[in-house]
């Protein structure tokens, strides 16, 4: 209501009101409570203006009062909202007159045809049509839901059973005409509005005997799971009523942290949706992992996502069911919805159908797809000139799905990780039309099959595309010949591709090659990870980069391979290279036939080559390599060149530890990071590493004792500014270690941001 001018004008008439005419007199709490003093300010102020009298009391004409609460209640039940000079002379108003009701109405003389009238505002219809069924109640005993008859009068009708009518009354409303007025009749039924009123009653009575009585009918009607728009006013009503019960209880819940532990009723549900929805903190994000990861809380909670910028929804157990209920927010003209992540739901084929047909249906013809990597604000910082977009993303990060734009439209495609079959497939190459320049696609962790692969590798052919991650898709060498020979078609567009855990072999990598080998093509990052690539495959990979100079690759990742000690040394003649343009190498993990792809030998090795040309690489993984203490002295050496340095689980002892100790004194080292996770440093390790000057230091799972924690956080105190980031899980530092930690974390110069 806040935003709606005319409510502003009517609380600052009010407040002002109150402010300078009393000192004692409570400000209004409820809608009703306003809505009643508005009326009081006008009609006094209409007394002074026609009479020129102050009046002592509330000058209340009964009959002007009834007779324009009236018109207001017979206009409500034909849902219209102007009204003409025959209809005041209806109800007894002379149309002359209608002036003194200025603040409250506003007339309008059109050219060729009759004055028309209106009330200012509807929301004062609204109150003086609640005001006036009230007042009809009260004084005469007549009840405005049921028709006129002689036994009604003689009949006596309790204010509870009007109000339960005007309940019943308003949730059978299709367009919810009548649920501010119920919210008004609700509210003027309390006896502090009552008294203000009481001018205008006959006789005065409590009747707050039945508030308690109401406001369990409308917690009753909560089980009959009304619509979300009616569940709302409900909770607006009990507002009214003062009864905030429900919400409180939903309240506890929520703080508990445990309200997915909860089997909520259909009340508790609508009091959930109620919380969220009146919030003081704008609604920008809905995460369902912080409720219960079902597609019924999906669905009860669709009017919040429906508000909502950002809906998290990944790993939630959500299935084509809820695919369903997700269209019709998608297809609503009033959803926010531009961020939506369903990573990891078993959606499967039917629910891709539906988001390809909301593709079809809603993206505009001509439609500019653009990457969008884990923040909404990089998409509107770079496409300001649009107005609005939908958009559609079905990965394993998020699932993006941006409205209808009117000039164009952006959007990623990935459809990783969620149970895509061929017939998945079809349907997006069925979406993907030749007016989609997309510029990623992501379908990694799905089942293509040998039609899907022939789907991917005509999209691919005919579209461009900037990256294209294929990672767990089961590709075979067939299958990478089939996409090896339609990249080369289109060799200039392709920036990234992922191929992680497929079963290239060393024939499919023979096959990329040949696009390596292409002049014109644009690749920077290479991802072939747990390929099942040998020495053979080595050797053709280096010969194809050797072989093209104009290769714009600076990241390639092998990992999980078995290169044997010929690979590494094939690799590591390429890195001597100083044309090369490579910064990140990433060549871990240890193969399923136990052997190191890197070992000492290897790391001697490597450390020569990248000591001849150091300046270009920024960024060495060797994880999960057996490279030892050895290895670690050679690597050593390349400590005073500009990369980040990452050691996990290397098999690093207290001698490995001492040689680093050593290299990290040198002031002017530019590391960053340094990762030792999964190493073996024993106390006498951790004791060398006593002049880190590193912005982020990963030690967990390294043993580290009460003792190494103490002489870690002694270490860390002589210069503690330098330190944002520090990972200490997985050791057994006990409260001791703790203790020691909260020394260095108690000075002011600590600079820490992250504590692990």
């Amino acid at each position: 209501m806040c935003h709606i001018p005319v409510f502003c004008w009517i609380s600052a008439t009010v407040l002002q009101n109150i402010l300078e005419e009393t000192e004692n007199e409570e400000t209004p709490k409820t809608l009703t409570g306003m809505y009643t003093c508005f009326l009081i300010f006008q009609t006094v102020q209409g007394n002074k203006k026609y009479s020129g009298k102050n009046a002592l009391d509330i000058p209340w004409d009964k009959e002007a009062i009834l007779q324009l609460s009236k018109l207001a209640f017979q206009h409500l039940e034909e849902n219209s909202l102007i009204f003409y000079e025959d209809d005041l002379k209806s109800c007894g108003i002379d149309p002359s007159e209608i002036s003194v009701y200025s603040g409250l109405c506003t007339q309008e003389t059109v050219r060729f045809l009759a004055t028309v009238f209106s009330f200012v505002h509807l929301s004062i219809q609204e109150f003086l049509a609640a005001l006036f069924a009230y007042l009809l109640l009260r004084n005469d005993n007549r009840n405005v839901f049921e028709p006129q008859s002689t036994s009604q009068e003689s009949r006596t009708t309790e204010l509870i059973d009007f109000l339960k009518t005007a309940v019943d009354k308003a949730l059978e409303s299709e367009h919810g005409h009548l649920d501010l007025f119920l919210r008004f009749l609700l509210g003027l039924s309390l006896e502090s509005n009552e008294k203000l009123i009481r001018g205008l009653l006959n006789q005065t009575g409590s009747s707050s005997d039945c508030r308690k009585e109401i406001v369990e009918y409308i917690k009753i009607k909560f089980k009959e799971n009304p619509s979300s728009e009616r569940s709302i006013n409900l909770f607006y009503c009990l507002n009214e009523l003062n009864d905030d019960s429900l919400v409180k209880e939903i309240q506890s819940y929520m703080n508990s942290g445990r309200l997915s532990e909860f089997k909520l009723s259909p009340a508790q549900w609508s009091a959930l949706v109620f919380v969220l929805l009146t919030s003081k903190e704008k609604l920008d994000e809905f995460d369902l992992k912080k409720f219960i990861r079902s597609d019924e809380c999906l669905n009860r909670l669709l009017s919040v996502v429906q508000e909502a910028s950002s809906a998290l929804l990944s790993d939630c157990n959500l299935t084509e069911k809820s695919c369903s209920a997700l269209f019709k927010v998608l297809s609503s003209q009033s959803s926010k919805l531009t961020l939506l992540d369903m990573s990891y739901n078993p959606i499967q084929d039917f629910g891709v159908d539906l988001l390809s047909e909301g593709l079809k249906i809603y993206l505009p013809y001509y439609c500019f797809l653009c990457t969008i990597i884990h923040s909404i604000k990089k998409f509107e910082s770079c496409t300001e000139h649009i107005h609005s977009v939908k958009y559609i993303n079905i990965c394993e990060n998020y699932l993006f799905i941006i409205l209808p734009s009117i000039i164009l439209c952006c959007s990623l495609f990935s459809l990783s990780f969620c149970s895509i079959t061929e017939k998945g497939y079809s349907a997006l190459a069925s979406a993907l039309n030749s007016s989609s320049p997309l510029i990623e696609l992501d379908l990694r962790g799905n089942d293509p099959g040998d039609t899907g692969v022939k789907i991917i590798t005509d999209l691919l052919r005919h579209k461009g595309r900037g990256t294209c991650k294929l990672n767990e898709l089961s590709i075979t060498e067939e299958g990478c010949a089939a996409l090896s020979s339609a990249l080369c078609l289109n060799p200039s567009h392709l920036i990234e591709l992922d191929l992680t855990e497929n079963k290239l072999g060393n024939s499919g990598v023979t096959k990329l090659c040949e696009l390596l080998n292409n002049q014109s093509c644009k690749l920077q990052r290479l991802r072939i990870a747990d390929c099942c690539i040998t020495e053979k495959g080595y050797a053709d990979l280096a010969s194809a980069l050797e072989s093209n100079p104009s290769s714009t690759l600076t990241e390639l990742d092998l990992r999980g391979n078995d290169p044997g000690e010929k690979g590494v040394q094939l690799l590591t003649d390429l890195e001597m290279n100083e044309n090369r343009k490579l910064k990140t190498l990433s060549n871990s993990n240890i193969t399923e036939q136990g052997n190191s792809d890197v070992t000492e030998k290897g790391c001697a090795t490597l450390s020569a080559a990248l000591c001849s040309n150091p300046s270009h690489l920024i960024e060495l993984d060797l994880s999960e390599n057996v490279v030892g203490n050895s290895g670690v002295k050679h690597l050593c050496d390349l400590l005073n060149n500009q990369y980040h340095k990452l050691l996990s689980f290397c098999s690093v002892t207290e001698k490995g530890y001492e040689f680093l100790a050593s290299a990290l004194k040198n002031p002017a080292l530019p590391l960053i990071e340094l990762d030792l996770r999964g190493n073996d440093p024993g106390d006498t390790g951790v004791k060398n590493l006593q002049k880190p000057h590193q912005d982020a230091e990963k030690l967990n799972s390294n043993s580290i004792t009460e003792e190494g924690c103490g002489a870690l956080s002694s270490a860390l105190g002589l210069n503690p500014s330098h330190l944002i980031d520090l990972d200490l899980s997985e050791n057994n530092l006990g409260i001791p270690g703790v203790k020691e930690l909260c020394s260095f974390l108690n000075k002011t110069e600590c600079k820490l941001q992250n504590l692990r």
